[in-house]
């Protein structure tokens, strides 16, 4: 039976809460993998998580080898196997999108510097904290220590919504769409990538009307969350919660033959994307906890126009931080 330490950042939110339970029960892991989970929140909050520790005790999990909570990252983050850095400021009434880059920045600061003076030498570290994407560019600068390919952010919500939208236009099944990934920045701007993408074998442009793909449907993805908070008022959750197992269950487990999944990583430079940024590209894992991009994919006019727009938005986003970065 192998053994892992675990963080969950923000352990007090609605997306640890319907996160947590399913790590204790192995869903993220495994079966054969004991957890030794950490919660870490701010110091006003440690109350309220030790509520959430008392429930994930009486739920009387297996695997769950221990669980704490503490708002002192020495504690959390030592010799961590995977830090999951779900907590962030919320975006409030009024505010601009670069308003929240600036608020959270310093967060994620201080948890890259965590990582790397506390966690284990072979940490991964998973951004979910709005807007990842950035605020895994800036945790990473603030621990150079941990090497590039250790460090992801959530795009899988996105893959997710994707999937069942085009799943439900075609009239299949999730499980039916493939090779449907994600690009650039979680954010408006995002791109679902439709042209490379395939419904029971087909192509999702044969199997659905392009100017439904064109528009309503990368519209629909990209307006997603916001259209999940007009209706319930409040964000996703437990949606989140699955985007995140299904994350990092990519990362541990070899990629289907025939598929991909999607993750915003440290640009190597491929597909014109500058070197460096946290971009969202479609990924292969092995199984061991890393990936390979895939370096195959054919994109046309329409998509390179996307990808282009998403990848500006995302050097605008690095260059409003660049004093967070050394």
């Amino acid at each position: 039976m192998k053994k892992i330490n675990v963080v969950v950042t923000g352990a007090t939110g609605q997306v640890a809460y319907a996160l947590l339970p399913r790590i204790a029960a192995g869903e993220m892991f495994g079966p054969d993998t004991e957890v030794d989970l950490r919660l870490s929140d701010i110091p006003q909050m440690i109350d309220k998580a030790k509520g959430v520790v008392m429930e994930l005790e009486d739920g009387a999990y297996p695997l769950l080898s221990r669980v704490t909570a503490s708002a002192d990252r020495a504690e959390t983050h030592r010799d961590a196997d995977w830090v999951l850095l779900v907590g962030s400021v919320p975006r409030g009434p009024g505010m601009e999108r670069g308003d929240l880059i600036r608020k959270n920045g310093p967060i994620f600061v201080e948890e890259g510097k965590a990582v790397a003076q506390h966690a284990g030498q072979g940490v991964h570290v998973v951004v979910v904290g709005n807007p990842c994407n950035t605020n895994c560019l800036i945790a990473r600068a603030n621990a150079r220590s941990i090497t590039n390919d250790r460090w992801s952010a959530m795009t899988r919500l996105d893959q997710n919504r994707a999937r069942s939208l085009i799943a439900n236009k075609a009239g299949a099944r999730v499980k039916d769409v493939k090779k449907l990934a994600i690009w650039g920045n979680h954010s408006a701007t995002l791109y679902p990538d439709f042209t490379n993408a395939t419904v029971n074998g087909k192509a999702a442009a044969d199997a659905i009307d392009r100017a439904w793909l064109e528009n309503d449907f990368i519209s629909a993805v990209q307006q997603r969350g916001a259209a999940v908070i007009a209706a319930r008022g409040a964000s996703s959750a437990f949606s989140a919660a699955q985007g995140l197992v299904d994350h990092v269950r990519s990362l541990v487990t070899a990629t289907p033959p025939g598929d991909c999944f999607s993750a915003a990583v440290v640009s190597d430079g491929s597909y014109g994307v500058p070197e460096g940024l946290v971009s969202s590209f479609p990924l292969h894992s092995k199984g061991d906890g890393g990936y390979e991009l895939v370096r195959s994919v054919k994109l046309d006019r329409f998509a390179t126009e996307k990808i282009a727009a998403t990848v500006a938005e995302l050097v605008k986003e690095r260059d409003l931080v660049k004093d967070l970065l050394t």
